[in-house]
């Protein structure tokens, strides 16, 4: 029990994901353990689909409230010995997925098969790793990609506010997981890794998330016609601080099923996709602070959006709204433990945080059209109470920020997370 206490306390103060944690002691050694989180929220804004093509008719509208279990997450592994190691993660995302099969007597008798709920079950990762030393280990197999600060490290102690932070989230694939290779390591206070995945699929991405869907795919197999390449360091030299650069690189377009480069008029047309990001984390004694800055770009964005809007009329499983050239995010938290100031040596925690950040998804060419409501500004305020180290309760205030054109969009969330090992 104490090992695991340590653990989670070693990936949270870090900053880091805790399934890159998972380093059993002993050959033969399973582990398990896992994530999870329940949000409760009430939005005191519409939630009309044209609140914001027509914001001046749904200014009144009533709130409406949201129950949700945003993830909930099994981790196996495995050690066999000699340097080789497994690593599997199963996530349901709102409860997973459900339907059923009923005998519809309003029409003949008919059996018909019904969507009873929606949700995703996803195996976000698999792969078996061997490890020649600290400094260089090879991972093949289904990969988190480590771009971005949330990506990082997604597991909601690693965070303060109940939902996922905002701007990575809209605008970056999240959890982002491909298929592909991974080279790293540690020496001294640097960490590195680089991988190979497959590519992002321009066709899925949108003006509301720019890249975020672009890493997911349809069909039952990923499209790998073109390849993504990513990259992260992380240095710790400065005590109880991260700093991380990370990056991605990718042809969007031509990754598609089935492969369209027989298409003549769009072959010289590449959707070169390009994400640069920068986090940090530094994890004092009372004092968390942690921060990030996301920037995206994607070529011949005007062209895919015409491109994806043709395509969508067939009932492509494609996206029909239009693509930016650009995307931004930016934001920061920071929670203090005030407990300490009424006791010591008291295992629980209780945070009082804020946190801010902007975002647009969707910055358009010059010859794009605009839609202003997807520049935002976020502001959270809240407390996390950390009993023992494994579980937080979560509780915030928010208040979106639109262009003067739009309402504002407040809300209210409360939220009990755990991250941890249950064997070791």
């Amino acid at each position: 029990m104490k090992s695991c206490v340590l653990v989670v306390l070693g990936a949270l103060l870090a900053g880091t994901s805790l399934s890159a944690q998972v380093a059993p002691e002993r050959s033969g050694r399973l582990t398990v353990g896992g994530y999870g989180e329940v949000a409760l929220t009430r939005n005191f804004y519409s939630d009309n689909v044209y609140r914001y093509s027509h914001p001046a008719d749904y200014k009144n509208d009533p709130s409406h409230g949201r129950f949700d279990i945003p993830h909930a997450v099994i981790y196996l592994g495995y050690d066999f010995g000699k340097g080789w190691t497994l690593q599997t993660e199963i996530e349901f995302e709102h409860t997973g997925t459900g339907s059923a099969v009923e005998k519809e007597y309003t029409e003949a008798g008919e059996w018909e098969t019904e969507i009873e709920k929606g949700g995703e079950v996803e195996l976000e990762q698999f792969w078996i790793q061997k490890s020649f030393a600290p400094q260089f280990n090879v991972r093949i197999g289904h990969i988190v990609v480590p771009v971005g600060g949330l990506n990082n490290a997604h597991e909601p102690l690693n965070f303060f506010t109940v939902y996922r932070p905002e701007g990575e989230f809209t605008i970056l694939p999240s959890t982002w997981h491909d298929t592909g290779v991974s080279l790293w390591g540690r020496a001294g206070d640097w960490r590195y890794e680089a991988l190979v995945v497959a590519g992002l699929d321009a066709f899925m991405y949108d003006r509301d998330n720019f890249v975020k869907h672009g890493a997911g795919s349809p069909y039952e197999f990923k499209v790998a016609n073109r390849l993504g390449f990513a990259a992260r360091i992380d240095n710790y030299s400065v005590r109880d601080l991260r700093l991380s650069l990370s990056a991605f690189y990718g042809q969007g377009m031509h990754n598609s099923y089935p492969n369209d480069m027989w298409n003549t008029r769009y072959a010289d047309v590449k959707g070169h996709t390009l994400i640069g990001a920068f986090d940090f984390a530094y994890t004092g004694k009372y004092l968390t602070v942690r921060g990030n800055a996301d920037w995206g770009f994607v070529s011949d964005a005007a062209t895919i959006s015409t491109v994806k809007r043709n395509l969508s009329s067939n009932n492509a499983p494609y996206r029909k709204t239009p693509v930016g050239q650009n995307a931004v995010a930016a934001g920061m938290e920071a929670g203090y433990d005030i407990l300490h100031l009424f006791r010591t040596g008291a295992e629980q925690k209780f945070y009082l945080f804020g946190r801010y950040e902007y975002y647009d998804s969707y910055i358009p060419a010059a010859d794009q059209p605009d839609y202003p409501y997807t520049n935002r500004h976020r502001i959270a305020v809240g407390l996390n109470w950390l009993p023992i180290p494994q579980i937080a309760v979560k509780a915030e205030y928010a208040h979106r920020f639109l262009p003067a054109q739009y309402n504002n969009e407040p809300s209210v969330s409360i939220g009990i997370a755990y991250m941890g090992f249950f064997t070791r």
